[in-house]
């Protein structure tokens, strides 16, 4: 029986698919499409009715539907260190042009299927069928895919139309993410990542076109003096110009008040989502806020968004009052997953969580985007909050808080190869948890996007360490008792 999906689920769903296809539309009309790092101040764009798209959900969807490491290594290519971020590689690549595409036979006229993939076939009774010649099991021809290769749509776009062309840009895979349109202008705010500002200048560079920059400093500080909110204040008014000759239009104090209050009003609403993970035992896992990221960055501004965010609420409420839950096996002990999951390894990540019955319950990147203000200069402080912007000490207050709120029994963190400000403080993020919380903490190296740079083995090792250790913690606090 098909999995139930919540009215919530299927709302969000909804408003991602429409973002991207009304972006695809626009670029059909000749109107202007841009691309935007995740926090970027969506309110200044959305009073200009700008269609926006987001690379790092975009490459986040890539590297999720596997087609990330070969992206990856296209920018590698095209002499993009494999060191940089992934989500950046995947980007990189894209912009240049390249996708990934089915091979295909000329001579057959068939795509060449990958013998690696596919599903063991079953007979009606639902045994496995065995090949008698290898006495291995069939592949259930269904479920095979295509070998993937790479492409590039600079090539395809340059063929006279015909049979040829159009075979070809139907190789590309229709997931929305391989579907996004070129940008006409990109919108930089540096304060999620250091790489953004390089990241956004190549792409700008390559396509010859406007570069919105937002420099947010880095803050030692817990608090966000005065000057901070005056300088970034004059890059907002600065941006607000270069949005006016982009769009043609002058800008309109109204529609920005009410971006600005759709913005507030999601966040609110996937704030309170963030919070039934509190629950014991909690109505959903962690890894489905995950999934709700794009939701969060593509649409803040819509108040499609929040409607679909009070209606997941709704959704979590009323599991809560039965005591039901998503999660498909029992809660045993709850732990804070740190950092990026890897998109392209999230059944490797699952299963031994599965197994052990821990369930995700803390997570700091996903209520890191619920920004909420009451004015102008609260929303540059709001912007200033980013975890790759703000001090050690606000950093582990934050992690801190969410794992006392959330009731968590250990901490898993991801060594992140592809996000190295986040992963470079990380072990003394994680002396500090085990010393001030008194949980054990458990860490193994990933990467949010390329697959090369994650290990099973290691994973499921590190993972088995972990619930160990929280067992042994259990025990010891049970004989006190």
């Amino acid at each position: 029986m098909a999995k139930q999906v919540s009215p919530g689920v299927l709302a969000l769903r909804k408003v991602v698919d429409d973002v991207y296809a009304e972006a695809r539309e626009a670029k059909k009309r000749g109107e202007p499409v841009g691309w935007s790092s995740s926090k970027f101040p969506c309110e200044l764009a959305e009073a200009f009715g700008l269609h926006v798209m987001y690379p790092e959900n975009q490459a986040a969807g890539i590297a999720a539907n596997r087609y990330g490491e070969l992206l990856c290594q296209a920018a590698e290519d095209l002499g993009y260190d494999n060191d940089i971020c992934g989500y950046a590689r995947i980007s990189l690549a894209y912009a240049a042009g390249k996708r990934a595409s089915r091979k295909f036979d000329p001579q057959t006229g068939e795509y060449i299927i990958d013998p690696s993939t596919g599903r063991p076939l079953k007979d009606a009774d639902g045994n496995v069928v065995i090949d008698e010649e290898t006495g291995r099991p069939k592949k259930d021809p269904k479920t095979q895919t295509p070998y993937i290769v790479l492409d590039d749509i600079n090539e395809i776009e340059a063929l006279p139309d015909g049979p040829e062309k159009e075979r070809r840009l139907a190789a590309i895979p229709t997931i929305k993410q391989m579907q996004i349109p070129m940008p006409d202008f990109v919108l930089c705010c540096n304060n999620i990542c250091n790489c953004m500002t390089k990241w956004y200048e190549n792409i700008a560079r390559m396509h010859n076109i406007p570069l919105v920059m937002i420099d947010v400093p880095y803050n030692n500080h817990v608090t966000v003096d005065d000057s901070y909110v005056a300088y970034i204040r004059g890059q907002f008014d600065n941006a607000i110009k270069q949005l006016e000759q982009i769009s043609g239009r002058k800008f309109d104090e109204e529609k920005f008040r009410q971006a600005c209050a759709n913005a507030n009003r999601t966040a609110k609403a996937w704030l309170k989502v963030c919070d039934y993970l509190q629950y014991k035992p909690a109505p959903y896992s962690g890894f489905d806020l995950f999934n709700h990221m794009a939701d969060v960055v593509t649409a803040r501004g819509k108040v499609a968004a929040a409607e679909a965010f009070e209606q997941l609420a709704v959704d979590l409420e009323e599991l809560v009052q039965t005591g039901g839950t998503t999660t498909p096996f029992p809660e045993k002990y709850r732990v804070m997953f740190e950092g990026i999951p890897c998109w392209p390894k999230l059944p490797a990540l699952f299963k031994p969580l599965k197994a052990n019955g821990v369930n995700v319950t803390a997570v700091v990147y996903a209520p890191a985007f619920g920004f909420v203000y009451d004015d102008y200069d609260g929303m540059v402080r709001a912007y200033c909050k980013a975890p790759n912007s703000v001090c050690i000490e606000q950093g582990v207050d934050w992690r801190e808080g969410i794992c006392r709120d959330n009731k968590v029994d250990g901490v898993l963190v991801h060594y992140n190869r592809s996000c190295k400000p986040w992963s470079g403080y990380m072990a003394e993020m994680q002396r500090r948890f085990t010393a001030d919380l008194g949980v054990p903490c458990a860490g193994f190296d990933g990467d949010q996007a390329d697959p090369r740079n994650f290990n099973a083995a290691q994973y499921e090792t590190r993972v088995q360490g972990l619930v160990e250790a929280m067992e042994a913690n259990r025990a010891r606090k049970e004989a006190v008792q």
